[in-house]
């Protein structure tokens, strides 16, 4: 697709990133244009976003592909989406100056010549695209180092506040007497314990919060606060708590998630890792459900 892509004539292919190390942040593109070498911009700052540094990349290259002869058809590829869109966002917000010097840019662009375009592609750095994957190591590569004191930015600082409590909320929530001894602890794809988040959707909201139903069990299943004989027998010592499907003495969430057969519309045993535990909850709809839940 790259090899395709790059060898149009009239068409530049923009590929940024961005990183932050020391409160320094270091933002790289790369710039593709048929017959002509790969084009590479770097700049540091400090005491800025990631999203602002990403933004101020895509403008520099936007600038740069406008401003060159002939080209009629502009692609810029980021792992970030979000950011580009706030070009087009006309709400207040800390990056207008960035946004309104693409718009410019890009009116003069597109009057030039009705058949000019531009577009923006999402490549996620989990994907390994081999030019997207060059942008990222170019990224991480610089160690650079804060030599003099530089103003806070008012958004970088609201951010280094929420990182700071976000650390907290993380270091505060492994204490097993905060989130309670019964909490499901669930891994990513990557095989690492997910903790506590509060952009893109959270951790483990943005897999089941489509769903209120399914947010429902999720929860119960997460917590062990659900209807189940696991959770009855500590305030109902008395009553018999066998499973349902009768080979178990206790209904409990390891028994509902890995043995019972009442619940076996989901042939992984992979319950720990989220997606897949997601995946039995809506497979087994009954599977932490009240009676009256609606599905």
């Amino acid at each position: 697709m790259a090899i395709e892509l790059s060898g149009v004539s009239t068409q530049a292919l923009i590929i940024t990133n961005a990183s932050i190390k020391n409160n320094i942040t270091t933002s790289i593109s790369h710039i593709h244009i048929h017959d002509k070498p790969m084009i590479k911009m770097l700049h540091h700052a400090t005491n800025v976003t990631s999203t602002e540094a990403k933004l101020f990349a895509i403008r520099c290259r936007i600038n740069q592909a406008t401003n060159t002869n002939n080209i009629s058809r502009i692609i810029v590829i980021t792992d970030s989406l979000y950011v580009a869109k706030k070009i087009f966002d006309l709400s207040l917000h800390p990056f207008q100056s960035h946004s309104n010097f693409v718009l410019k840019e890009l009116r003069d662009f597109f009057s030039r010549s009705q058949k000019n375009t531009i577009k923006f592609w999402e490549c996620p750095s989990h994907s390994k695209w081999h030019l997207h994957n060059a942008v990222n190591k170019d990224t991480k590569s610089f160690n650079s180092i804060l030599l003099l004191p530089c103003k806070w930015l008012w958004d970088f600082s609201k951010k280094s506040e929420c990182d700071n409590l976000i650390n907290i909320w993380k270091m505060t929530f492994q204490a097993s007497d905060t989130k309670g001894k019964h909490f499901l602890d669930l891994i990513d794809v990557d095989d690492k314990p997910i903790e506590p988040l509060y952009s893109k959707g959270s951790s483990w909201l943005k897999f089941f919060g489509h769903s209120n139903s399914l947010c429902a069990r999720a929860s119960r299943a997460i917590t062990n606060h659900a209807l189940i004989s696991e959770y009855r027998i500590r305030f109902f010592p008395k009553e018999d708590f066998s499973c349902l499907c009768g080979s178990y003495p206790i209904e409990s969430r390891h028994h509902i998630l890995h043995e019972c057969r009442r619940f076996n519309n989901y042939w992984n045993p992979r319950r720990d890792l989220i997606s897949y535990f997601v995946l039995f909850l809506e497979f087994n709809l009954g599977a932490f459900a009240f009676r009256n839940d609606s599905i």
